[in-house]
């Protein structure tokens, strides 16, 4: 078994693992189930020569993994960071790719698309703007860059990265369901039992499938 499929197992093996974890406290364990998940991934692009910008991407995810599995604030907004920058590395990735046409997304059905987007927006923006308090700023900065990234897959018309579109939907799907449970969901509510479980295998699901596109 070479390198880069033993990496891939780990990935996939740190993934399945931490689902146990997802709706645990934070420990060591879980900050490295997480991270792990991600940053073997990015080894593993890095070592197959895939493109800088998807290694770049995925790097930074990890890095937002690591974060956002600790507790506080400070941790919270790395995380915020970091993966507001991975999402502007795909943006580049995807509109770099010489498939890449913008065209597509003005018109059908790439511009069903960018209209579902722009509502998505719209209710983001009105749903937690209210609610996000002091991190109100860093959230409406968020929105933009997970749209733009959901417009630039769209712009992708090789048959090749056919898992692009359907990946880059995951991610944006989970951001939208961890910005709820963190601004909206109250502490009680029974849908907190359920959407970690939600938000992961969409995120991982999501890395995944860029890697296995791109790599």
């Amino acid at each position: 078994m070479t390198v880069v499929a033993i990496l891939q197992v780990l990935a996939c093996l740190a993934a399945l693992a931490y689902l146990g974890f997802t709706a645990r406290p934070p420990s060591a364990l879980r900050s490295l189930l997480k991270t792990a998940s991600v940053a073997f991934l990015a080894l593993a692009a890095l070592l197959q020569g895939a493109p800088i910008w998807l290694v770049v991407g995925l790097a930074l995810c990890a890095l937002g993994d690591f974060c956002l599995s600790r507790d506080g604030e400070t941790a919270f907004m790395g995380g915020v960071g970091a993966f507001a920058l991975g999402h502007l590395a795909y943006v580049v990735l995807f509109l770099g790719h010489f498939s890449s046409e913008l065209g597509q997304i003005w018109e059908m059905p790439g511009l069903v698309l960018a209209c579902a987007f722009a509502v998505l927006g719209a209710m983001m923006v009105y749903v937690l703007a209210p609610r996000a308090g002091e991190l109100k700023i860093p959230v409406l900065l968020y929105i933009p860059i997970i749209l733009a990234m959901g417009l630039a897959a769209v712009s992708l018309t090789s048959p090749a990265l056919l898992w692009v579109l359907p990946a880059a939907l995951a991610f944006m799907t989970s951001d939208v369901i961890l910005a709820f449970e963190t601004f909206v969901l109250p502490e009680d509510h029974p849908m907190r039992r359920i959407t970690p479980y939600l938000v992961w295998p969409l995120y991982w699901g999501a890395q995944a499938g860029f890697y296995l596109s791109f790599s």
